[in-house]
């Protein structure tokens, strides 16, 4: 018998008032954006499967 889940949910935490020694100045701007297009392409690629069904 197929499990269905009717319901996801994702938080996350951003301390932005920690430091990163190795970090470059100005990177985790681009890491920030990097992992946001990331998610966005991931929730796209759901939702398509699921009009799909």
């Amino acid at each position: 018998m197929p499990v269905q889940v009717n319901e996801i949910i994702i938080r996350a935490v951003i301390d932005s008032g920690s430091k990163d020694e190795n970090a470059e100045p100005g990177s985790k701007g681009a890491d920030t954006a990097d992992i946001v297009s990331e998610c966005v392409e991931q929730v796209m690629q759901i939702l398509k499967e699921k009009e799909e069904r």
